[in-house]
């Protein structure tokens, strides 16, 4: 058992187990074994176990056998539906209703993205246009479908954070960029249901997001930071490290999500970001070496063949979201060091004390 992928869900639970609005209530999870998505399904799942909610939970995934290994067996509280978003995006058609869906299946790694640009926006915006045609069959109560910052595209000026109308520009000329067009047509894609459907979608426009159930073998750069602590290695940057950008907590991430399932706007955009951790990548090394490797310093060897998004300032306002009463529990050196421990926790090395 990971201690702290515990907490985060048993936090949460308690945060949300007196909401009345889920008592009884069908919640679909697509990318349920995801970072974000497991986090969701274990507090619902805690929901039931704790405070009695009566909640029927729905996973999406494509291995089920592997799903059913994460969070036990189906029954009358837990199902499994299995579906691949990349493989058949017009086949999703479960047979079982939904109150809520929280839509977060899609590819994550940024050398997926410049190696397979077609099947990257087909997944995101066929899996997206899939789950709203869903959501109108069943009659759902609500929808949230998770977007990126990376919509924002390449931003030079960060004198002012950026808010949800406020877009840069995005090369379609690069292969990446396949990701945020991707993401930014899906959005299109759920206000145009909503405004002519009527279908209750909100987008929550994530900042990068991570924390306690990172698995090992992510290659996200603060996964890369953080097992460089727990191995007692160097921090190694791959490239000048100048971009900028904001980060969340997974639970924190978690809460937006629920918060935006009972109080979102349909057809809204929100940003979910803890404002206080803009940084670039290469301040976030030396604050990782600073608080968890006194004396080491991030190590540069320049590589172009990761598939890192371009360079640029992407300092996010979450004032929309605040002013449901969001607000994020965790800071930067918070978030890494209950990953680390995460990681520590789950066989690497020594756990945190």
């Amino acid at each position: 058992m990971n201690r702290v992928v515990e907490e985060d869900a048993r936090w949460l639970a308690c945060l949300y187990g007196g909401r009345d609005e889920l008592r009884g209530k069908a919640v679909m999870v697509t990318g349920a074994t995801g970072l974000i998505g497991a986090c969701l399904v274990r507090t619902l799942l805690r929901l039931n176990s704790e405070h009695g909610a009566g909640l029927r939970v729905v996973c999406v995934v494509r291995d089920v056998a592997g799903a059913s290994a994460l969070f036990g067996p189906p029954g009358d509280a837990l199902q499994y539906y299995g579906h691949d978003f990349m493989t058949d995006a017009a086949g999703f058609r479960p047979a079982v209703g939904a109150d809520y869906i929280v839509h977060l299946a899609g590819p994550t790694a940024s050398r997926f993205f410049a190696e397979h640009p077609a099947a990257t926006w087909l997944t995101v915006a066929g899996g997206t246009r899939a789950v709203l045609d869903y959501a109108r069959r069943c009659g759902a109560r609500a929808v949230v479908v998770a977007s990126t910052l990376e919509v924002y595209g390449t931003v030079a000026d960060d004198s002012e954070p950026l808010t949800e109308p406020m877009l840069g520009r995005t090369d379609l000329a690069e292969p990446r960029s396949s990701y945020p067009a991707a993401k930014l047509a899906a959005e299109a894609l759920c206000r145009a249901y909503a405004w002519e459907h009527g279908v209750p979608v909100r987008v929550a426009r994530l900042a990068q997001t991570f924390g306690a159930g990172v698995r090992a073998d992510d290659n996200r750069v603060f996964a890369q930071f953080a097992r460089a602590v727990v191995a007692g290695g160097d921090i190694v940057l791959h490239t000048t490290g100048q971009l900028c950008r904001c980060y969340c907590y997974t639970t924190d991430a978690v809460d937006a999500l629920l918060l935006l399932l009972l109080r979102g706007g349909k057809g809204e955009v929100y940003n979910v970001a803890n404002e206080d951790t803009y940084t670039s990548v290469r301040d976030m090394a030396q604050m990782v070496c600073d608080t968890f490797m006194p004396g080491k310093r991030p190590v540069t060897e320049l590589r172009g063949d990761m598939g890192y998004s371009p360079v640029t300032r992407l300092r996010l306002s979450a004032g929309k979201l605040r002013a449901l009463g969001w607000r994020p529990r965790y800071g930067l050196a918070e978030m890494f060091a209950r990953l680390i421990a995460s990681m520590r926790c789950n066989g690497i090395g020594n756990e945190l004390e």
